[in-house]
């Protein structure tokens, strides 16, 4: 092997390498690869999680700092003008969030429960497209609109909305 063919050999095995990093299978319904499986510590075994982070709230807050005060004589009438400095500052309202959701598993998310799902929201006035059978972009807005009015910004369904559409059954 020459100098010049060792490079070579190392940029096509690269390329090998990241080409195979692509070959995860996917779940038919989303088009999605599998997430890694997390759960909150303490969760049942079999059921699926979702761990929802939503950001920190954020406000810009601007001040007028006095960097010099007025200049008076001794009849009250200003010799200088007081000097301001503009100071700007970002303050946390909220911090960040992370929360854990049960979610229907990945075998239960069948284009034929999808397609309910969609139907469900399409009933309640959340969503406007056609049954597909896919999570789309509609799909997911249409369920963070759903689960925002009960408090809940995630446009991954959860369990609890799930049934509340009445597509799981409630455990006993």
């Amino acid at each position: 092997m020459t100098k010049a063919t060792a490079p070579l050999l190392a940029c096509l095995s690269l390329i090998v390498a990241l080409g195979m990093g692509a070959c995860v299978p996917q779940n038919p319904a989303t088009g999605l690869a599998p997430p890694a499986p997390q759960a909150p510590p303490g969760a049942p075994p079999g059921t699926c999680w979702h761990k929802n982070t939503s950001p920190a709230v954020i406000q810009t807050v601007t001040d007028q700092v006095l960097v010099t005060p007025a200049v008076r004589d001794d009849a009250g009438q200003i010799l200088r003008p007081a000097v301001f400095r503009t100071v700007t500052r970002q303050d946390i309202v909220q911090p960040r969030q992370e929360t854990w959701l049960e979610t229907p598993c990945p075998e239960q998310m069948t284009p034929e429960f999808i397609a309910s799902l969609q139907r469900a929201l399409a009933a309640r006035g959340f969503y406007r497209g056609t049954a597909s059978g896919q999570i789309d972009r509609a799909t997911r807005i249409a369920i963070r609109r759903y689960q925002k009015d009960a408090g809940l910004d995630s446009s991954t369904l959860s369990l609890d909305t799930a049934r509340q559409l009445g597509l799981v059954a409630i455990a006993q």
